[in-house]
């Protein structure tokens, strides 16, 4: 190649940089925020499991989606009942606040 040496120590093997990327990322899911999904329903209940569902986590927000702002409303004044039971349940602290949001139930 015209008689320059490429200094093959600068290349790097495509899976040692995709791997290197991806640890970057946080390497285990929160497995125990996820149990709050399947809580869900038996810790708010029947009525409020109809009308609002969990729909992820902003660090320890819980952020719920819920059917009408009526709904929303209502589980303002649950809210801090709601985030004990299911701290209970999950058996930590892994929920230090709730923001409902009008979104698919």
């Amino acid at each position: 190649m015209d008689g320059v040496k490429k200094n093959t120590d600068d290349f790097k093997h495509i899976g040692k940089i995709l791997c290197d990327g991806l640890n970057t990322f946080q390497r285990d899911p929160d497995l125990e925020r996820t149990g709050i999904f399947s809580l869900w329903d038996s810790v708010v209940g029947e009525a409020v499991a109809k009308n609002a569902r969990p729909a992820g986590f902003k660090g320890k927000i819980l952020l719920v989606h819920v059917g009408s702002s009526v709904w929303i409303q209502e589980l303002q004044y649950y809210k801090k009942d709601m985030i004990r039971k299911l701290n209970e349940a999950l058996g930590k602290e892994l929920v230090c606040d709730i923001k409902f949001k009008i979104g698919p139930v």
